[in-house]
């Protein structure tokens, strides 16, 4: 079972397996349709598309951030179309250094099915592999299996918790955002500049290298420990709406610092409060 990083060759030998299945999740911020475009133009063989509004974000209130999860049954619904079930290896892919796959499979955690990976390296690595692509969509397989929701686990928090932990030891917010918008200095697309106050900054392509390869889990592991993380528990990660943040999370998994959290609505949420506290530098 994978649960953190597969590498393509791996995927290559079960592309025809039953019990795989391969979720296409790249994504554009700033242009909504431009994932459904890519996939259009090539995908890898059987995969299904996640869109990010229609499937990795749920319904927004203006209070609840950019790109809040969805409705766990909503999420299942997709999966179980997909042809998930408890027995499925769940492979997830963007472009390669990316972090919507990593939302994926984050959301796929957070339901309770473990069996969960990011294609090392994404759709760049599998098309220099020289393996084969499709244009052809895949078809829903569907399943009746009910147990692929096992539980909705507590791999969340929320506003509250933060703003009641802020000048203690309780959590630690580990902020995926470029380092200037961190600090304020280039806030180009929500309303307000800054970052939650004591948090620390890792921007989440921290973590690939620079063939959009996720770093070895010992030298992920020195860096988030040179990062501040002493207590993975007390982790909670965020960003701008919670999509980078989920691949801070994933990194912290794969160098075996388990535990720690996602605020899903991340900045965007928080600032939507006038009376939460704001930092800049």
């Amino acid at each position: 079972m994978y649960t953190t990083i597969v590498d393509p060759r791996s995927l290559h030998e079960h592309l025809n397996d039953p019990a795989w299945v391969v979720i296409d999740c790249r994504n554009d911020l700033t242009h909504p349709d431009a994932g459904e475009r890519a996939y259009a133009l090539g995908h890898i063989p059987g995969a299904f598309h996640a869109s990010l509004e229609g499937v990795l974000t749920g319904a927004k209130t203006g209070r609840n951030g950019r790109h809040p999860l969805p409705e766990p049954e909503n999420f299942m619904r997709f999966l179980r179309q997909a042809g998930v079930d408890d027995q499925t290896q769940l492979v997830v892919y963007d472009d390669g250094g990316d972090m919507y796959a990593a939302r994926l499979w984050f959301m796929a955690r957070w339901v309770g099915h473990d069996a969960a990976a990011l294609l090392d390296g994404g759709y760049a690595a599998w098309t220099d592999a020289g393996y084969s692509v499709s244009r052809e969509a895949a078809t829903p397989r569907g399943t009746t299996t009910p147990g692929v929701l096992l539980v909705r686990r507590e791999t969340t928090t929320e506003a509250g918790e933060i703003l009641a932990a802020l000048g203690t030891p309780h959590l630690l917010m580990l902020d995926a955002r470029s380092p200037d918008r961190f600090a304020g200095q280039n806030e180009s697309i929500d309303p307000v500049a800054g970052h939650i106050p004591g948090a620390h900054n890792r921007f989440f392509k921290e973590n690939f290298d620079e063939r959009g390869r996720m770093k070895p889990p010992e030298q992920l592991r020195a860096e988030f420990v040179a990062a501040g993380v002493a207590a993975p528990e007390r982790v909670v990660h965020q960003c701008g709406s919670g999509i980078s943040a989920c691949v801070n999370l994933l990194a912290m998994e794969h160098a075996g610092l388990a535990g720690s959290r996602l605020y899903p609505g991340s900045w965007s949420e928080w600032i939507s409060d006038p009376s939460r506290p704001v930092m800049r530098e």
